[in-house]
């Protein structure tokens, strides 16, 4: 329903960078709330918004590239604008963000502009191996795939942390069915190289669950290790062990976007927030989503969840209210497990607490449940209906 007139005291621009799941869903509820009445910028370099999730599907033959595409011209909502820009400069105090559409101001400002990926940062990456986070190399990947003969397949991260943190064991059993499908599995070694002590640490649970599927798929685990560098046919590993592989697929490092940095709004990479109002140290700006520093996993899932705290902090804003929504850190994320069944674990994070949750088994229930999320979703913030794989 839309707010009456009567109920706006203050009228005011809000200034929304990135239309990710952030972006989107921040815009998509004021637009709820105040309708046409609202006075709402989104700004976003891409044409188009694809899930996280698509890029696996699109790599590995699921899906059509084409499909998995939701074109921001697509996005019409009652009070919203959406412009096709790069920023190029932000000023957090003054609430303003030039790009290289023109300059624009604001009364209150989103920073929603994501982690950057930064395949360069790691040596050999680019020349002897692939990146399968960035939208262009990972949808490049499914003609790489279709000419790979078998060999040893080496997926890898090089920087924590990262986005998704499941996509990296996903991946995993995934081309472990794409070479059964192709005959090439007995002739194939896979292994997984991560950061961390266990696929999953916030889910003791969905960790153990998956280690199981390494061992029955004879997929090698390696925890605690950092790809540094490759070399052709070699992967350097942070102790320098060396990994031979025919084929690697590595989850670049991850960096706060360069104007981000230029604004000064950042403390040791990221920009810090108030965790329960996602409020920067600036009044009226907010950062949601993988730029910010929240102290829960960098995901698609948990910047929804902060998007909607400070889509109704600023509401408040514009009524005159006192805003009192609060991030509760809580959070869910899908988990492919191949064989066309998907696991669920959900988690919360609550500060000065250790991570608690739960964790359901993989099943094909839970598969067509993902397929309902990423729906709903598109339906939701674009308004038309859409079938996403599985």
């Amino acid at each position: 329903m839309e707010c009456p007139r009567s109920c706006i005291f203050l009228a005011m621009r809000v200034l929304v960078l990135g239309a990710g799941f952030g972006g989107l869903e921040l815009t998509t509820s004021l637009s709820e709330q105040f309708g046409d009445q609202a006075e709402v910028v989104l700004i976003d370099q891409s044409d188009d918004f694809v899930f996280g999730f698509s890029k696996l599907d699109v790599m590995f033959g699921r899906i059509p590239p084409a499909a998995v595409r939701h074109p921001y011209r697509d996005l019409i909502k009652p009070g919203v604008r959406f412009v096709q820009a790069t920023v190029t400069a932000i000023d957090p105090a003054a609430k303003r963000a030039e790009t290289d559409a023109g300059v624009f101001e604001a009364d209150v400002l989103v920073v929603a502009l994501g982690a950057d990926l930064d395949p360069q940062a790691t040596p050999g990456l680019l020349d002897w191996g692939h990146d399968f986070y960035t939208e262009d190399a990972a949808f490049a990947l499914q003609d790489v795939l279709e000419r790979f003969a078998g060999g040893r397949v080496v997926v890898g991260v090089m920087s924590t942390p990262f986005k998704c943190p499941p996509a990296p064991s996903e991946t995993a059993l995934l081309m472990h069915d794409y070479l059964m499908r192709r005959g090439l599995r007995e002739n194939s070694e896979i292994s997984l190289v991560m950061p961390l002590p266990v696929p999953i640490p916030p889910s003791p649970a969905a960790s153990e669950a998956l280690l199981a599927a390494f061992g029955e798929r004879g997929i090698g685990w390696y925890p605690n290790r950092l790809v540094k560098e490759l070399a052709e046919g070699v992967a350097v590993l942070a102790d320098d062990t060396e990994m031979p592989f025919d084929l690697f697929l590595g989850v670049p490092a991850h960096r706060v976007p360069h104007v981000v940095a230029d604004s000064g709004m950042t403390v040791d990479g990221w920009i810090p927030v108030d965790p329960l109002t996602l409020e920067t140290a600036y009044p009226q700006v907010f950062a949601v989503g993988d730029v910010a520093s929240v102290g829960t996993p960098k995901a698609g899932v948990f910047s929804e969840r902060q998007a909607s705290v400070a889509a109704d902090r600023i509401a408040a804003i514009i009524r005159g209210d006192r805003g009192s929504a609060e991030y509760d850190g809580r959070g869910m994320c899908y988990l492919e497990f191949g064989n066309d069944e998907v696991a669920r674990v959900s988690v919360t994070f609550a500060a000065g607490q250790a991570p608690s949750g739960t964790y359901e088994a993989p099943s094909a229930a839970l598969a067509a449940d993902k397929g309902e999320f990423g729906s709903s979703r598109i339906q939701r913030w674009f308004g038309r209906e859409w079938t996403s794989h599985g």
